[in-house]
């Protein structure tokens, strides 16, 4: 089953996606709620696989809500207003929605999921290496090689204990193929905690290198530091 969630406060798009939703068989529809608040608390205790989130909403809109999420989910962005298409494929959303959503249009953006193969996103996670294209060859990475992923323009730069790999993709995708001791630091950033040497509240040691530790980040990281320790 994929777990489902609405994000949207506009009671009649609510209803609308909830109905679409319960016409997918293998959809389990977890959470619907206009509160973007809500959707962020219950994101910290609970997965889901796909969110369908509206990006304008008060007090927090969808592409803060993105910006926001360490390890997000598929995102399908619905929204009344065309001119945000373009910026959210920046967050690696599977596809965008124009309201008023017809059941064709909905159907689309639901083939491109299971085309993605969500299902198998975890067991993906769960690999121990991390598997890219490199000059358009298949490379598998070791994770415990991997000190720190930089975001540089539309790539990515890997650094490795032996070399940096360059590649075209985002933190967002990234991340679901990382494992739980890989964690975004600062908006351009995610570190392997296993890596690091040295943790103060601006940075991350790591080898030679500094990985900066950005406010909005810094409380995840430090507990996932305390928590590492421990074991």
């Amino acid at each position: 089953m994929i777990r489902v969630g609405i994000v949207d406060d506009e009671i009649l798009a609510r209803e609308v996606l909830e109905e679409y939703c319960s016409k997918i068989n293998n959809f389990e529809l977890i959470l619907s709620t206009g509160n973007p608040l809500e959707f962020i608390n219950f994101m910290q205790q609970n997965d889901l696989d796909l969110v369908f989130l509206d990006i304008e909403m008060p007090e927090l809109n969808g592409m803060e809500i993105l910006r926001s999420m360490i390890r997000p989910p598929k995102v399908i962005l619905t929204t009344a207003y065309s001119e945000f298409a373009l910026e959210s494929y920046n967050y690696g959303v599977v596809d965008y929605l124009l309201k008023p959503i017809k059941i064709e249009r909905f159907l689309k953006a639901i083939n491109k999921v299971t085309a993605s193969k969500l299902t198998d996103s975890k067991q993906r996670s769960g690999s121990e290496d991390l598997q890219i294209k490199h000059d358009g060859m298949p490379v598998n990475i070791p994770f415990y090689s991997i000190l720190y992923i930089q975001s540089f323009g539309n790539y990515l730069k890997i650094f490795t204990d032996s070399r940096m790999y360059l590649i075209a993709d985002t933190l967002i995708n990234i991340t679901t193929l990382l494992s739980e001791n890989f964690q975004r630091t600062h908006k351009s950033y995610i570190a392997n905690l296993n890596r690091v040497s040295k943790a103060s509240r601006t940075h991350l040691l790591i080898e030679a290198d500094k990985v900066p530790v950005s406010a909005m980040y810094k409380v995840v990281v430090s507990k996932k530091l305390e928590a590492l320790a421990k074991l």
